[in-house]
């Protein structure tokens, strides 16, 4: 069993039809426009962002403080990090 839409059913009249025309390229072109000025403001956001975050590297770097990145080099690669939890192996864990 498949569902089918029933025909769209078009005006007649010229002028309705030529409203509605109007009506779809108004509605598409704000969207277009708000899709423009979403995209902008991620992209300076993210200029911003980049920006700020090189800043505050350059600032680090000139104080002498180790960023983060040069702060995990100095652990040694062979030790796992973490939560552990030690499971009794007299109590078997009931799935």
């Amino acid at each position: 069993m498949s569902f089918t839409f029933p025909p769209p059913r078009r005006s007649r009249n010229p002028l309705v039809r030529v409203f509605s025309l109007l009506a779809g390229l108004a509605v598409l072109g704000v969207l277009l426009v708000f899709g423009v000025v979403v995209l902008g403001v991620l992209a300076v956001g993210g200029i911003v962002f980049f920006g700020w975050r090189q800043w505050k590297l350059a600032r680090a770097r000139a104080t002498g403080a180790a960023p983060a990145a040069q702060a995990r080099a100095k652990h040694d690669p062979n030790v796992l990090e973490g939560e552990f939890v030690v499971i009794n192996q007299n109590r078997h864990a009931h799935h």
